[in-house]
């Protein structure tokens, strides 16, 4: 069943928290994984592989690069979803 925006938003922070130990509240829609989260890309891979596990999506290598902001990740899942 998909997802609405805010309940992935809330399960993508979970996530984000359990990988990096960053507050749940920091991960907002326009936060940059890379720049404004200070998020690796070891642990970029880590977040990846539980979101498709959470979310029940697939998400390509070639996609991972776009995925530059938490609003990218969360518009991917949300359609992955539909």
């Amino acid at each position: 069943m998909a997802q609405s925006e805010q309940e992935i938003l809330d399960g993508l922070a979970e996530i984000v928290n359990e990988e990096t130990g960053i507050d749940t509240a920091s991960v907002e829609m326009d936060k940059s994984f890379t720049e404004d989260l200070d998020i690796d890309s070891l642990s970029m891979m880590t977040i990846v592989v539980n979101a498709e596990e959470k979310f029940g999506v697939r998400i390509p290598d070639s996609e991972v690069k776009n995925l530059k902001t938490v609003r990218d990740a969360v518009t991917f899942i949300s359609g992955a979803q539909a």
